[in-house]
């Protein structure tokens, strides 16, 4: 952390940089990047400098998103760290393949999203997952200083937090999640060295922040089901180190689309759309074309009233319902509905969100989804309604939004009635309600949250470690002039197994526990839950007490007679036993 003199810099990482290279008549050239967590990082850089102790001098690291030839590889970082403020990562055709195209995106973005049906569970995939990320770590310990402030995001990079502290354990590394973190019994799914892998490498951060809480409960339970540590409600300890969990709900640049939706660029298209519309309601759905966004059961709902292999069959999915629909319903004038699969320009996309009637935000599952939040902004009228998900990630923030389970069409077509039916005053009421959240709690309040929290020093202080406490009490046994220790067996000399025959006590262990019933001054009992017979067989011999059945039975250190501790009738364990096994067959593990 900061010594409170100088300041620290900033060192982002994402799988993209904010540009894209390639190589044009044998010269190397940037064109900026559009869409993603790079370009909504990108509005948000001058606020995290400007709001925290960061050096306005920042470095993102990221892969350029092209190939590019070793001639040009020092040029290129030359160019990117003295224009862009960048460090590339140099990708192959297999890295880009197999860990973008493969793990990334047919492996951890399917199963985050709670489609485990379209999972690939590849070895190949997962090794040139584990590959990229140390290649991302290497690239880093090119740049990275002791006193900079690390910030990694996404589900791409997840190993890398780890990878870094591993080399660098003092650096301070934030980790932002920006898809949903699954339920426990989803995240299981994965095998179970890539998931306890996962686990580790988010470990490796001071700070893990996710947008919403439940979010944070499922990382949680992963962490405690699948990881033996024990997370408190928002950190966990890993020895003396403390790892951090948030909330932090990543907002748009609110400003940027309020001055757009009143430029006279937008009122131009505007105009446009509303000629064009000819007084028809105008329901809108604005998303990249993917199988989690919803898009079949909108479409059916209405009806009622790219790359990834995954998304080319999408596509033919929806060309066809839509051709159905609008066959079925369109005239030679006028189609039901209007479907554009390309890219439009901000201006053209902010009239759209002006003129929409109803916005339909109806995800299957979505860590956020800043297009609900993005049309909200644009309602510089206060008007229109916004149909949204309960499994967005923006539900939580957007409560005055009518929410709407994605998966039942019949409520989706009954949700979209009510929007087009709902009454100007209360449409207005509600969109000035989420118009003051969405503009308030924007990227730039997001970054400097996300930012200002991973500076701040614990308030839980430091912690006392079990091997300190260990080592502590060692020294005052070694000094005491009589010392009586009591040992319990399993869970503590052993671990606990399956079964208890697992748990004999191996020679290593006898002989430790006999040289200390030896020890001058010393006097060892063991305490444990198993029978006579069976302590009689493995510590028999050695200078110890012994107390079987949790205290039932006591023999003395040197005598073979077992005494009865205390005066226990045994009549009524035929009747409590039978009524304990039923119970135990009943209640699974």
């Amino acid at each position: 952390m900061s010594n409170g003199t100088e300041r620290q810099r900033v060192i982002i990482v994402s799988n993209r940089l904010p540009f894209t290279v390639v190589e044009e008549d044998g010269e190397i050239k940037f064109h900026q990047s559009v869409g993603g967590v790079a370009t909504g990082l990108s509005a948000c850089i001058r606020s995290v400098r400007d709001v925290s102790s960061l050096d306005p001098e920042y470095l993102w690291v990221g892969w350029p998103g092209g190939n590019v030839g070793d001639a040009f590889k020092e040029a290129m970082k030359i160019k990117a760290r003295s224009q862009f403020h960048s460090h590339p990562v140099f990708l192959s055709e297999e890295d880009i393949e197999n860990f973008y195209q493969g793990f990334c995106n047919r492996t951890i973005w399917p199963l985050f999203h709670y489609f485990p049906s379209y999972v690939r569970y590849d070895q190949g995939y997962w090794l040139q997952y584990k590959k990229v990320n140390q290649v991302f770590a290497e690239a880093l310990l090119e740049v990275i200083q002791p006193d900079d402030v690390l910030w990694i995001h996404d589900y791409h990079l997840m190993l890398l937090p780890r990878l870094v502290r591993e080399q660098l354990a003092s650096v301070s590394i934030g980790f932002f999640l920006h898809i949903p973190f699954p339920d426990f019994e989803i995240f299981r799914l994965l095998p179970g060295e890539w998931r306890q892998e996962i686990l580790e490498g988010l470990l490796g951060a001071d700070l893990i922040g996710f947008h919403t809480y439940s979010y944070v409960q499922h990382f949680a339970a992963a962490l405690a089901c699948l990881s033996g540590v024990e997370p408190e409600e928002d950190r966990v300890w890993l020895d003396d180190r403390e790892v951090r969990f948030g909330v932090f709900p990543m907002g748009i640049d609110a400003d940027a689309f309020v001055r757009l939706a009143a430029s006279g660029a937008v009122e131009n298209e505007l105009g446009s759309i509303r000629r064009e519309a000819a007084g028809r309601t105008l329901l809108l759905g604005v998303d990249r074309l993917d199988y989690t966004k919803g898009i079949p059961g909108r479409l059916l709902a209405l009806e009622r009233r790219d790359e990834v292999p995954s998304y080319r069959t999408f596509r033919r999915e929806i060309d066809e319902v839509v051709g159905r629909i609008n066959g079925t319903h369109g005239t030679v004038s006028s189609m039901p509905i209007h479907y554009l699969h390309q890219a439009i320009t901000q201006e053209r996309l902010v009239a759209l969100y002006r003129a929409a009637d109803v916005m339909l935000v109806t995800p299957l599952r979505d860590g956020m989804n800043l297009v609900a939040k993005e049309y909200v902004a644009s309602r510089i009228d206060n008007d229109g309604v916004l149909v949204l998900s309960e499994f967005a990630g923006a539900a939580e923030e957007l409560p005055e939004a009518i929410s709407v389970n994605a998966y039942d069409v019949d409520d989706l077509a009954k949700r979209i009635r009510e929007a087009i039916a709902l009454p100007a005053g209360e449409r207005q009421t509600r969109m000035r309600a989420m118009r003051s959240r969405v503009i308030a709690y924007d990227v730039h309040r997001w970054a400097g949250d996300f930012v200002r929290a991973l500076e701040t020093e614990s308030e839980s202080g430091s912690r006392v470690t079990p091997e300190a406490m260990l080592t502590e009490a060692l020294g005052r046994l070694r000094t005491a002039a009589s010392l009586a220790i009591l040992l319990d067996y399993d869970g503590t000399l052993v671990p606990i197994m399956n079964t208890p025959e697992q748990a004999a006590p191996d020679p290593e262990l006898l002989t430790l526990i006999d040289a200390l019933g030896r020890r001058p001054g010393t006097v060892v009992q063991m305490v444990s839950g198993r029978s006579r017979e069976t302590l009689e067989a493995w510590f028999g011999e050695l200078p110890i007490g012994l107390w079987a059945e949790h205290g039932i039975w006591f023999r003395p250190p040197g005598d073979r007679k077992w005494e009865s501790a205390v005066d226990v009738s045994g009549a009524w364990m035929p009747a409590v036993r039978a009524t304990m096994e039923r119970f135990t067959l009943l209640t699974p593990g």
